[in-house]
This record gives structure tokens, sequence and C-alpha cells, in this order.
């Protein structure tokens, strides 16, 4: 069963941002999201959130058609403070914090296997598409969701860099963790993303890669902005 690849009727300016985790799209896409004044999507977001669901309501990874009912009707919501802070709500309930441990993140790779919940996730995702212009981070943004979109990006970055990420963050958390551990987890992230049947993580062939492993989230984002400019998306610096 493949993802249907319904495109978008809309003159919404869409630009995409994929990549595997760690490699920096989240926080280059809320950047430039904030930069144009557009809508902001974290897809990984709703399948992480499908998976705490999941957990929560004591439906099996393995019940493949309850996965997809309540993909389709999670309470969810997503808001952005005036500081430029980004939060997450399920059924009322701030979770952005959760969303972000191991476990979750495991959970939702899981879940995001199944080509029936992809499906069940496509028009949600789909809908944040409004004026004046959206910035969608994700893995198949480029390839499956918004395939006709304007721009698409694909940032990348060696397991080792991106898993030294993470390691760094959760000790800023105060954590215990292991850079070793991480470091398979992250390759067996990419691996299982990339092989999976529905919409598999893969550079969409009109998108520009930017291996961020030895740049800094500053010259990232130069980079991107520089890349709009040419496009016309934002005052050339």
């Amino acid at each position: 069963m493949s993802v249907e690849r319904k495109v978008v009727a809309s003159k919404v300016a869409v630009i995409t941002i994929d990549g595997p985790s760690g490699a920096g799209k989240g926080t280059i896409s809320r950047i430039v999201a904030k930069k144009l004044g557009y809508h902001y999507l974290d897809s990984g977001a709703l399948y992480r959130l499908l998976g705490l669901a999941s957990k929560r309501h004591n439906v099996k990874l393995t019940n493949i058609k309850a996965l997809s009912t309540l993909a389709e009707h999670m309470d969810i919501s997503f808001t952005t403070a005036s500081n430029g802070d980004f939060s997450v709500h399920l059924e009322g309930e701030n979770v952005t914090r959760e969303l972000r441990t191991e476990d979750t993140g495991l959970l939702a790779s899981q879940v995001a296997g199944f080509p029936e919940v992809r499906v069940a996730l496509l028009k949600r995702q789909q809908s944040f598409a409004q004026g004046p212009g959206l910035v969608a981070d994700g893995r198949d943004m480029g390839t499956t969701v918004f395939p006709d979109a304007p721009v698409k990006l694909y940032l990348t970055a060696s397991a080792e860099e991106r898993a030294s990420r993470r390691y760094k963050e959760l000790l800023g958390k105060g954590e215990n963790v292991s850079l070793p551990a991480l470091v398979e987890q992250v390759r067996s992230r990419d691996e299982r993303d990339m092989n999976r049947e529905a919409s598999p993580l893969r550079s969409a062939e009109d998108a520009i890669e930017i291996d961020t492993s030895s740049m800094s989230i500053q010259e990232v984002t130069d980079r991107v902005l520089n890349l709009l400019a040419i496009k016309g998306y934002v005052p050339h610096p």
C-alpha cells in the first residue's frame, strides 16, 4: 500500500525541509518560518504525538486499524509564543517536553513505518498549507506530502555528528546517556526510515542538499536564507 501523492490545489508558497533526525531541520525550519512570517509544520511531532497517544490509550502498535483511526482523530494543537517558543498539546495537555524523549521517538519511528498511518496523517499535514505560506519540516515533505513545493531543501549530517548533538542536548537536560548507544540508535533509525515501504527517507530529486556536519546553526541559517533570497522569498543580505 503506497501513500497517495495528492497534489494540494493551492497557491500558498510551501518550503519543505527534509532530512534525518539531528540534521538541524527543525531548528532551521522554525527560524525560516519566523523570518518569513509563515506557518510552521513539524511533521515529526505528528508521529511522536501518535506514538504517545497510542501509549496513553493502550493501542497496540500491531493494531494498524486502531492506529490509523487514532491518527485521524487525535486532539492536537500547536502554538507559538511571542518569544518564538513552540509548544505542542495533546488532548489539552502540553506534551512538548515529553515528545522529545528517546522513548517517544522510538514509538514515532515504529508507527511511521505503516503506510495506513501515513495515509491517515497525509491530509492533516497538507491542511497546514495556509497563507501567507508554510515551512514544512520532516522526512517526506518534499517527496510525498508537498511534491509540488517550489522550494525543497534536504539537510543531512554524519551519524556521529547527529548523535553528538543529541548527546549534548540530553546532558543539558540532566539525563544520563551513552554517546556510543546514541550513535547506534541514530544509525538504526536511519536504516529503518530509509528502507521502510511507505515514503522512505530520501532527498527529492529537485531538492537542494546541505551537509550541516561542520556548520553552526548560524552558518546553516545564512546559507538557507541566501538560497531563499536568490529565489525571491527574502531580501538579499
